[in-house]
């Protein structure tokens, strides 16, 4: 009696193996998401909630540290200011105020670990190859701003306020609140680091292959008349100069960031 053979039976006796299957979610692929588990979505929100308290107490912990060391830091921001004269016009006023200074000493000193956490959030959904992005965009974001910080501090800040002292020099004396004083610097140098991460944002789009470099350059125009108006919107002050200044910056930044995106893309 003869037994009719399978068709996985002729094939190994041909001496062929069939094709191993292909997976969708092969993790070798980076084209595909680096994960294939599905999270319903109150587990979504779960772990969205635990990311937003984890910053939280990162600030928290970043403001408490801060406040031990305020006296120090608030020296620190009215070095810009010479010889100028504060005063408390105000019971509890410092007091105020060094909270509001430990509070955005906090918040800066976190802000990597709050970017981290946000991008650790949307993590599952990458690509292998877009998670290869999630340190150096953690590491450059975080120098960007200190980069913005320090723009702040050596240009932006003691323009401005020359141009305010000198103005009026001749006729009223110069005798500032330390309140409005330290929100005007404070406001200005958080912006400022901030607007510096607009080539991080850049280059981020242009590796992903969400925008090209040359379409970025065709808009320059638009990104100019932007820039004018959000260092108009950005400075706490109404001053020309450090509208003109931020202005410029973020133009500045702007070209930088289709220039790296372009050199990255010469290397895809």
């Amino acid at each position: 009696m003869v037994i009719p053979l399978t068709s996985s039976e002729k094939k190994q006796a041909s001496g062929l193996t069939p094709p191993k299957p292909i997976h969708l979610n092969d993790r070798d692929n980076t084209d595909l998401p680096s994960s294939d588990l599905e999270m319903p979505l109150v587990d979504h929100l779960e772990e969205l909630r635990q990311r937003v308290m984890k910053s939280l107490i990162s600030i928290v912990l970043g403001a408490t540290a801060s406040l031990l060391l305020v006296k120090p830091i608030v020296r620190l921001l009215e070095a810009p200011a010479g010889s100028i004269r504060f005063l408390q016009l105000a019971p509890g006023e410092f007091l105020y105020v060094s909270i509001k200074v430990a509070g955005y000493t906090g918040l800066t000193i976190a802000f990597p670990y709050i970017l981290y956490q946000g991008l650790a959030f949307v993590l599952p959904g990458l690509t292998k190859r877009e998670r290869r992005l999630v340190a150096p965009a953690v590491g450059g974001s975080a120098v960007l701003f200190l980069a913005g910080l320090a723009f702040a501090w050596w240009a932006l800040v003691p323009a401005a306020l020359h141009f305010l002292v000198s103005y009026g020099a001749d006729v009223v004396e110069p005798l500032w609140s330390i309140e409005r004083y330290l929100d005007f610097v404070l406001l200005l140098m958080f912006t400022s680091g901030l607007a510096f991460q607009l080539p991080l944002l850049q280059l981020l789009l242009g590796v992903l292959g969400l925008v090209k470099w040359k379409r970025m350059l065709s808009a320059w125009r638009w990104v100019v008349m932007i820039a004018a108006l959000a260092g108009a919107i950005l400075t706490p002050s109404t001053d020309p100069v450090t509208m003109l200044l931020l202005g410029s910056a973020i133009s500045g930044l702007f070209f930088i960031g289709v220039g790296l995106t372009a050199l990255v893309d010469q290397f895809q």
